[in-house]
């Protein structure tokens, strides 16, 4: 690691607690209007928060994953919507490697470029000159009001009928699009992570590039602005990135709780602090994150170090990032129930945090790429089984 490098891994800490009082400033606008605020994103973008997993040749900071994990952790515990919107963005960053240099370039070579997008359901593409016309509606698009690029899946079409491959399955591609010709749909209305923007995206007929277009395949030969060892972990370096935040979602609540402690309940003569089933609590909360969080970092710098010793995740490897993201998201939604649990009706109340952790850490369990449904695959890869989770596959 060059020293320029670590010099702006510490100018990146130190501009989270520069931004801290403008984050928790406009944490309550983000959850009232459905995304993050557009001050914090452009303080964001300007921090570089946005290009973390980007290549240093086109302009990023190529972070290596536990740096970059532990700096969105902290963005999550001061709030949630800008650490899960940071994360995502980021997470989309490493399919950079499956496009040409080219292509790679222009779509994340700009300073400002920041990502949103999501793969479900694949939209459909009818080839043509050039490229494809490409249309349909996909959910979950995260920072999507503040991304510059949308990227999603699109199944080739000919005439009525799904292009298949070989073996018998739809030809699918991974697009980008510019963020201008795609159509937000209002639509994120949910019980946590109000403030994600995490919203619909349609595309009505719109033209895009074959070299805007490739097909969602193992990456074999990624272009040279992606030679360098984060690289090599592919997915799995994303799939940290969605379960990361849940981690400072869950420390948001236990230091919450430790604030609270001098409160007194109603109907008792004794501060919560007091109260040995609060001490119980907030011990097993802080137990579970601290171990939740300590095998996460411990598997991702393991699979950092093998990415630079020069190869790829092996099968097991994969499936051990996938069970420390998972876990992670999992042991933090436990934390935050036990801590939502001590405070009582204090936990109800809008005007505390507590309910807001409790929605957040329960809406991140939800994710596809870290639910507990992810766990099955890993069970399967541990006894010898093929895993139904085609993204083992891409790495």
């Amino acid at each position: 690691m060059s020293a320029a490098i670590e010099i702006r891994q510490s100018d990146l800490f130190a501009r989270i607690v520069e931004l801290t009082p403008l984050i928790q400033e406009h944490a309550l606008e983000a959850e009232r209007m459905r995304r993050l605020s557009p001050t914090v994103a452009e303080a964001f973008r300007s921090a570089g928060f946005y290009r973390l997993f980007r290549p240093q040749a086109l302009g990023g900071l190529e972070l290596d994953p536990v740096t970059a994990y532990r700096l969105i952790e902290e963005l999550a515990r001061i709030d949630s919507a800008a650490g899960w919107n940071v994360a995502i963005s980021n997470s989309i960053e490493v399919w950079g490697a499956w496009f040409s240099e080219q292509a790679a370039r222009e779509i994340f070579g700009a300073a400002d470029a920041a990502m949103a997008g999501g793969w479900n359901p694949p939209r459909r593409a009818v080839a043509v000159e050039g490229g494809y016309r490409v249309s349909g509606r996909t959910t979950f698009n995260s920072n999507c009001h503040n991304a510059t690029w949308f990227t999603g899946l699109a199944q080739v079409f000919d005439d009525d009928a799904p292009r298949v491959d070989d073996a018998g399955l739809p030809v699918t591609l991974v697009t980008f699009v510019p963020a201008r010709e795609g159509r937000i749909i209002e639509n994120w209305e949910t019980l946590g992570l109000g403030g994600t923007g995490s919203h619909d995206i349609e595309l009505d007929d719109v033209f895009v590039p074959s070299e805007r277009a490739v097909p969602l395949a193992p990456l074999e030969s990624p272009n040279k602005a992606y030679a360098g060892p984060l690289y090599r972990m592919a997915v799995f370096a994303s799939t940290g990135c969605n379960g990361v935040s849940a981690l400072g979602i869950a420390q948001a609540a236990i230091d919450d709780l430790v604030t609270l402690g001098r409160k007194v309940p109603s109907y008792t003569t004794r501060s919560l602090r007091d109260r040995s089933v609060v001490q119980l609590q907030l011990a097993r909360a802080e137990g579970k994150l601290s171990a939740a969080r300590a095998f996460f970092h411990a598997t991702y710098d393991e699979a950092w170090k093998i990415a630079l010793s020069g190869r790829s995740l092996e099968m097991a490897e994969r499936a051990r990032c996938q069970l420390a993201s998972s876990h992670a998201v999992l042991a933090a939604a436990e934390a935050v129930d036990l801590v939502h649990a001590a405070v009582g009706a204090t936990g109800i109340r809008n005007e505390h945090r507590f309910q807001k952790h409790f929605r957040d850490a329960h809406v991140v369990t939800q994710h596809a790429f870290v639910s507990a449904t992810r766990l099955e695959a890993v069970g399967q890869i541990m006894l010898g089984l093929e895993p139904d989770w085609s993204f083992f596959a891409f790495s």
